[in-house]
């Protein structure tokens, strides 16, 4: 197996084709990674959620990474790792327009929703709608592919 660095642009090709990435936060030197859906557009990465852990850890601090995978075997597969900072699309503020171009985008994705939408256990009914829409501004791309053989 040969491992290479890919460019920008097949970096690029990776994130655009996928909608699976595992997102990770830290904070107070604690790390957390979850999977997320997640749609692109220009430069950024469109994703929605519930409120929990991973939105109050991203508040607190916004830099965070992704990583999208493409898995053809065990010996053919591309990995891009993203790094950028979150920010809330929410319903007032000015952000009705990328709020509602966030869910234009992710509509197109077989079961957006899951898993930001499901909680393991019950949660409180609010008055309010806790959907939370936001957006990872991307700073840095980088990525790996690995192919059998020689290069």
């Amino acid at each position: 197996m040969f491992v290479r660095e890919m460019s920008r642009e097949e970096c690029q090709g990776v994130v655009t084709a996928g909608d699976l990435a595992r997102l990770a936060c830290c904070r107070d030197g604690q790390p957390y990674i979850v999977p997320i859906t997640y749609a692109h557009s220009s430069n950024r990465l469109y994703c929605f959620s519930m409120p929990g852990q991973k939105i109050d850890w991203m508040r607190s601090n916004p830099k965070v990474s992704l990583q999208i995978d493409q898995f053809a075997s065990k010996r053919r597969w591309k990995c891009v790792v993203v790094t950028g900072r979150y920010r809330e699309l929410p319903a007032a503020q000015g952000r009705q327009d990328e709020r509602i171009h966030a869910w234009s985008l992710l509509e197109k994705k077989p079961n957006w929703w899951e898993p930001g939408g499901f909680k393991p256990v019950p949660q409180e009914i609010s008055g309010g709608s806790a959907h939370i829409f936001f957006c990872v501004e991307m700073e840095e791309m980088t990525g790996r592919a690995a192919c059998e053989g020689e290069p």
